[in-house]
């Protein structure tokens, strides 16, 4: 029979203390342990400032929710896992405080009390860490090998790069073998290069230095005895992980993708294993795309939660309009389509292709440029090319869809109208149903997108509002635009800069303006940040020519004979080429107006479908 919820009041001390053989456990679908210093100090400074109002009331921490598995020999940390492990290097620090204490107050015969007291204090600590008898603490202080193969604190998460780092300071003798043992990150420097594990415990054992052994004793007894948690059992998964959506005491929400992780596991039964294999690879395979600033978990639930709400036409009403109304991720899974997580190794698979898609399109150019964009374009691009298999998966295929939504989201950037509008996510959501059915061709999407926008804008408009633009986006659009008219290819690098041809600052600027027959300081700030006035350029070659006259950017050099000759992008090098018969050649307000007269049409034109070799 199933027990029941058992809440307890518990002082710190005896919340930590477990009898052999159990043993605290972070479950496999928990978070990788992330506290850093700045909770550390306020778990420090929050003690402190309990001891010094005199420390009469008990201090709480709030709540601890453990599912017990393995009759009650594994207590799973469903809620506290942070604060738990923080508890436990905390003490380890203590330990090492309190053993030199004792030292330093044995000789004393006027602090025999005071070293009764720090033993006293040290031998609890002892029996927290190790699980030691009276009898074993001595032989242990002899020898710390014993402790060995002693574990009170295991990890499980497939999340947690460093599984061994507690163990590995936990059984150090002192705070130099620890640093000693710990794992050493490569190519970080100083404290960096260690785990938050280590780094967190060095901030304790540091802030016990600096205490006499009377603080010292003083400070084990309040934290210890009188600092406290509740701690829920459950002996029920599911139980216990509502309760962790309800409570999450620890300050920190959980991410939705913590709580659908958490209810796949909870639900993957006898596959258990697989699932933690299955998900493990999935969420290696999103380090990869957050460390690009493409995804994170949340953002892939998101993404095929778009997917399957097209492919079973959710939001279609019973009246044929669309409902645009988009439920949050934890609400959609756990409980509009909760069926989706009663097969956890299906639903992992479907997440890893959508992660497998973006990492194989991520340094396509045309797919670089698209997110330069509004970050809502993911959800349509990731819908379309979850109809075919990854290896299916092309520039080509990926090309032309891309520019379905390129042109529809350079509306967006150029006009007020916002991405909730009819305009934009009402047409998206109907469209999504035919990006991601593979019997709908491209063909007719692309018709879809050119009727849209030709029936909802005008070329007129289009190139108002081209002229009056100030921002950056479409000036990579517009390097785009060109590069393909002339057949050349078009990149982002990694370092790059938008240049003003016409410098909008610098010490030569009132003679740079004079030269370019602008003579009202306002007329040039109208007119600096012009589209007309914008290119692309490598950081490097950027930073070099500063902020020079304009025939030095193209005809000479700065630093390193580096200049718009140097590019490789499509026009500055079209530049330098046009000026190259000129003797002193000079960027005017006749050339900024002339230049962004020709962009405002050649990217309307690229809107409104008109040939690409017709944008030059």
């Amino acid at each position: 029979m199933a027990k029941n919820i058992d809440p307890k009041l518990k002082k710190i001390g005896d919340y930590l203390k477990l009898d052999e053989p159990s043993v605290f456990s972070i479950p496999e679908y928990q978070r990788a342990y992330s506290w850093g210093i700045t909770q550390c100090d306020k778990l420090w400074q929050d003690i402190a400032a309990f001891i010094d109002n005199g420390g009469s009331d008990p201090y709480f921490f709030g709540t601890i929710i453990i599912n017990c598995l393995e009759n009650d020999r594994v207590l799973s940390l469903i809620d506290g896992q942070q604060r738990t492990t923080t508890f436990l290097l905390l003490l380890k620090a203590l330990l090492i405080r309190l053993i030199k204490a004792v030292e330093e107050t044995a000789r004393d015969d006027e602090s025999e009390s005071l070293n009764d007291g720090l033993k006293a204090k040290r031998n609890g600590v002892m029996k927290i860490l190790y699980k030691a008898d009276d009898e074993d603490i001595s032989d242990i202080l002899k020898d710390f090998g014993k402790v060995k193969d002693i574990t009170v604190l295991e990890n499980r998460s497939i999340n947690e790069l460093h599984k061994d780092e507690t163990k590995r300071i936990f059984e150090a003798v002192d705070f130099y073998s620890a640093e000693n043992a710990v794992t050493k990150i490569p190519y970080k420097q100083k404290d960096n290069k260690f785990t938050p594990y280590f780094r967190n415990f060095k901030y304790f054992y540091e802030q016990l230095q600096l205490m006499t052994p009377s603080e010292v004793n003083i400070f084990a007894k309040n934290f210890l005895e009188k600092c406290e948690i509740i701690e829920i059992r459950s002996w029920n998964v599911e139980q216990a992980i509502t309760m962790f959506n309800s409570l999450n005491s620890d300050g920190m929400p959980l991410l939705d993708a913590d709580i659908i992780s958490a209810q796949l596991y909870a639900k993957s039964g006898n596959d258990k294993e697989i699932f933690n294999k299955s998900w493990g690879d999935f969420k290696s395979k999103v380090n990869t795309l957050e460390s690009n600033g493409i995804a994170n978990i949340d953002t892939i639930l998101m993404q095929f939660m778009y997917i399957n709400r097209a492919r079973q036409k959710e939001y279609i009403t019973d009246k044929g309009s669309i409902n645009v109304t988009t439920p949050g991720l934890r609400r959609y899974y756990t409980e509009i389509n909760r069926e989706l997580l009663n097969q956890p190794l299906l639903l992992c698979k479907e997440l890893t292709k959508i992660a497998e898609i973006w990492i194989k399109i991520k340094d396509y150019a045309v797919v670089k440029l698209l997110l330069k964009f509004n970050e809502n374009v993911k959800l349509y691009l990731a819908g379309y090319l979850s109809r075919f298999s990854v290896n299916e998966i092309s520039e080509d295929v990926v090309h032309r869809v891309s520019e379905c939504l390129l042109r529809l989201f350079a509306v967006l950037e150029l006009v007020d109208t916002g991405y909730s509008s009819s305009k934009f996510k009402t047409f998206l959501f109907g469209e999504n149903i035919k990006l991601v059915d593979r019997k709908v061709d491209i063909e007719e999407i692309e018709r879809d997108f050119n009727e849209h926008i030709s029936r909802t804008w005008t070329s007129d408009d289009i190139i108002r509002e081209v002229s009056e633009y100030e921002k950056n986006i479409l000036v990579f659009l517009n390097e785009y635009l060109y590069a393909s008219s002339k057949g050349l290819k078009f990149y982002i690098n990694e370092k790059y800069d938008i240049e003003h041809i016409m410098p909008s600052s610098g010490k030569n600027l009132p003679q740079i303006r004079l030269d370019a027959d602008i003579s009202d300081v306002n007329e040039f700030l109208d007119l600096v940040n012009k589209l007309g006035n914008k290119l692309l350029l490598e950081e490097d070659i950027n930073r070099s020519i500063g902020n020079e006259w304009f025939r030095t950017k193209i005809q000479t050099s700065v630093i390193d004979k580096s200049g718009y000759k140097d590019s490789h992008y499509a026009i500055p090098t079209a530049l330098v080429e046009d000026y190259r018969e000129t003797t002193k050649p000079h960027w005017l307000k006749a050339d900024i107006v002339a230049v962004t007269t020709k962009i405002s049409v050649r990217i309307s034109n690229y809107i409104f479908g008109v040939d690409r070799n017709e944008l030059g």
